[in-house]
């Protein structure tokens, strides 16, 4: 009976707390000024966590509080700027390459209202998107056409629909890699209706390879840059100059994939990733990159290569499926101008920058990161580590140079990470071998300071 009374004597307080809970309508009416289904979804959940904790048998809260700060994060959106101080230069997860000036000015403006995306100013009639950007791309590449699509493997997919539908895609079997999110070549190529054949192996694959498997239902010889891995040892590939004069012969267009999207010239980090434009010059009917990697730019897939391929491309239905949208076009225009001027496309473009930063430079950023800690009681070192240029390019180079290393020991390092995400802005660092790590390399002057400030408050809580 003892036990049994407790439960029945609180139930008449319990019943008290949640007729004085408040309606969602009267708490939502508490903030003025608010889109009406905003403050309704902030009210209504804060009110049914405050019923929870009624029922759990606690007090249900200050709720205009909890409704205020859910009410300030749907205002704000999930999709927020970071502060990146991992060293990993194009970072999938964290949008990977930031913008230009210029492209982000671009964007922006063309944001702000109406443009001439489709709509031809001289001759005031429909005109075409792949306008803004072809001319540029034909001058940096040597190409005779060019066009944009959304993404690098759309602009594969689009290539192998617009030249082998229904007909066979001959790749080499050390080519068929698998690229973000578990997404593989073999799959998208498949998909696009054409037949894969396979030659060669793993590790080594020959011309005579090649010379073998293209016959009359050979649609397209592919070739796909292994961008995310290297394999080493023994091993042998076909070089592009060889195989392009082989399917030249046969009468078969190749589609080569080389990824990253390299145009800038003189940049040692950049040597071991196929240039676009040796694959254009060698021959290759369609040369597939990325906008947003190693080019730095928006999002993009970008196909240059022979008038009569591009052509192909561009009258598939897939095409108007996988279009570049005008924001994007806008940035990828600008960011393209850039590349006119390769000095100042190195001076303006973030991931150029980056990736040629000099010692001294990083070197002084991580001291005044240190310096700054130091000021607020904060234990920190600078050390040597190796950054890496990530979006699956060059795997093996480490961008070795100084980082400001910080002991997070008052309140460990998951802690420490837990409460920079939290940050406004959020900063992302990394860790190595207990200590946090703040990589001068993918940060500029204000963005460390900002970082290091927000490590100084996150351990003096």
């Amino acid at each position: 009976m003892t036990e049994s009374a407790g439960p029945k004597a609180q139930a008449p307080a319990e019943a008290a707390r949640l007729r004085a809970l408040p309606a969602v309508g009267e708490l939502a009416a508490r903030f003025p000024g608010v889109p009406h289904g905003f403050a309704v979804r902030a009210a209504r959940e804060a009110i049914g966590e405050a019923r929870e904790r009624v029922l759990a048998g606690a007090e249900p809260g200050d709720l205009e509080s909890a409704a205020r700060e859910r009410l300030e994060h749907l205002l704000e959106g999930t999709l927020r700027p970071v502060v990146n101080a991992t060293g990993v230069i194009v970072h999938t997860n964290l949008g990977r390459a930031p913008l230009a000036r210029v492209a982000r000015e671009a964007a922006a403006e063309s944001a702000s209202g109406y443009a001439n995306l489709e709509y031809d100013l001289t001759e005031g009639e429909r005109g075409s998107r792949q306008a803004h950007i072809e001319p540029l791309l034909t001058r940096l590449t040597g190409a005779e056409a060019a066009m944009a699509v959304n993404n690098c493997a759309g602009a594969v997919l689009l290539a192998c629909a617009a030249l082998a539908s229904d007909r066979e895609i001959v790749v080499s079997r050390g080519q068929l890699v698998e690229i973000g999110g578990s997404f593989r070549i073999p799959e998208v190529a498949e998909q696009s209706g054409a037949r894969l054949v396979e030659v060669g192996t793993t590790n080594r694959t020959r011309l005579p390879d090649y010379q073998r498997a293209l016959g009359p239902a050979t649609g397209a010889v592919l070739r796909a840059h292994p961008s995310n891995f290297r394999t080493l040892g023994f091993v042998e590939e076909v070089e592009i100059e060889d195989l392009c004069a082989l399917a030249r012969e046969r009468g078969v267009p190749v589609i080569d994939d080389v990824g990253s999207g390299v145009l800038a010239d003189g940049i040692p980090e950049l040597a071991d990733e196929p240039a676009v434009r040796r694959s254009v010059a060698a021959g290759a009917g369609l040369v597939c990159f990325s906008g947003d990697k190693l080019l730095g730019g928006p999002q993009a897939g970008l196909l240059v290569g022979t008038r009569e391929a591009v052509s192909a491309c561009r009258a598939h239905p897939l095409a108007r499926a996988l279009r570049i949208d005008k924001l994007s076009l806008a940035a990828l225009a600008a960011t393209l101008r850039l590349y006119l001027d390769p000095a100042e496309a190195l001076r303006e473009i973030p991931v150029l920058r980056m990736l040629s930063a000099i010692e001294p430079e990083l070197r002084g950023r991580a001291e005044r990161m240190r310096d700054l800690l130091a000021g607020r009681g904060v234990s920190a070192e600078v050390l040597l580590a190796a950054a890496k240029v990530g979006g699956g390019a060059l795997p093996l180079l480490e961008l070795e140079g100084p980082v400001c290393a910080i002991d997070p020991a008052p309140v460990g390092l998951n802690e420490l990470a837990r409460r920079l995400r939290g940050h406004e802005p959020p900063v992302i660092g990394r860790a190595r071998e207990g200590w946090l790590l703040l990589d001068p390399r993918t940060l500029d002057d204000a963005e460390a300071q900002v970082a290091a400030a927000a490590v100084a408050r996150a351990l003096e809580r």
